[in-house]
């Protein structure tokens, strides 16, 4: 128990940054289920809402935007993990993942992208990049906890003087 309790943030860790690094190559190189997602079912829903151009190349929530958030999130993660007196590190990788993690989640809920996306051909992931943002999510919020004692007298110190 003392082991899973000391190393459990490199489970959390090796987790997070494995799905989010897995995943920039569809979202760097405009892979057909990338633009699918992005340009097939995202950025019209969002043209019918009054936001063209959201999600596409160039929109501010485009792939390439979304894959460099991951990527600086995961090397946060990573880099904070090694260092005790930089969990800070850690703490800034696990909220913007979350962060980010937590728009995939709205967006497959909210949208006509879905829980589980149907592809042009027919196909369907089953659910798997939703079951797989939902486990990022877990495991960016379980290090917040973990990480709590580095963030929350910040948070606490800025509320009191408030």
């Amino acid at each position: 128990m003392t082991w899973l309790k000391k190393n459990v943030h490199w489970l959390l860790t090796i987790y997070v940054a494995f799905v989010f690094i897995q995943s920039l190559f569809f979202k760097f190189t405009g892979s057909p289920e990338t633009v699918y997602i992005f340009q097939g079912k995202l950025d019209p829903w969002a043209a019918s809402l009054g936001f063209a151009g959201l999600f596409a190349p160039g929109g501010i929530f485009s792939a390439k935007v979304v894959g460099s958030f991951e990527l600086i999130a995961s090397v946060l993660l990573i880099a904070g993990a090694f260092s005790a007196r930089q969990r800070w590190v850690q703490v800034a990788g696990a909220a913007m993942g979350l962060g980010v993690i937590s728009g995939a989640i709205f967006f497959h809920l909210f949208t006509p992208l879905g829980v589980a996306v149907v592809n042009t051909d027919g196909s369907s992931d089953g659910g798997e990049l939703f079951m797989l943002a939902c486990g990022v999510w877990l495991g960016c919020a379980a290090l917040l906890w973990i990480r709590r004692t580095t963030w929350l007298p910040l948070v606490q110190g800025l509320l009191g003087k408030a």
